[in-house]
């Protein structure tokens, strides 16, 4: 990872929630699809703008969390967007693969529709051949 100096301008623009943590909603690049939201610390925004891969924050586990190291579905950084108030991030990126651990390409596949949620999108991958047999979503 390189000197991390060269992101404090963008890293003191973001404003972190009382755990540290700030919401991120990638959206694929080229098509514009949404394809997840997860949660990135100051750690994992300097690790994704020095690398070029994108690395979230794990609640569930309280450690970072590169997308795709244990799937194989990595997420290219293209652009990180910051909102008005600074406390939401955009991260516009090349998606390899399914985004969702359910073996989606999104993780919204389920639509209010008559009073009922719809799954309106099917797994285009097991999640057992992304994860292997008894992985829980972090």
């Amino acid at each position: 990872m390189s000197d991390n100096t060269t992101h404090d301008p963008i890293l003191a623009a973001i404003t972190f929630d009382a755990n540290g943590l700030v919401p991120a909603i990638a959206q694929q690049h080229d098509t514009g699809e949404v394809l997840m939201m997860a949660w990135m610390n100051r750690e994992s925004v300097a690790e994704t703008l020095a690398t070029g891969r994108v690395c979230y924050f794990s609640r569930s586990r309280g450690k970072l969390w590169r997308k795709g190291e244990s799937s194989g579905q990595q997420q290219s950084l293209k652009e990180l967007r910051l909102d008005c108030d600074g406390d939401t991030i955009l991260l516009l990126v090349d998606q390899l693969g399914v985004a969702c651990h359910t073996g989606r390409r999104d993780c919204f596949f389920r639509a209010a529709r008559d009073g009922a949620l719809v799954e309106i999108a099917q797994p285009l991958i097991d999640p057992d051949a992304l994860y292997g047999h008894g992985h829980k979503h972090g």
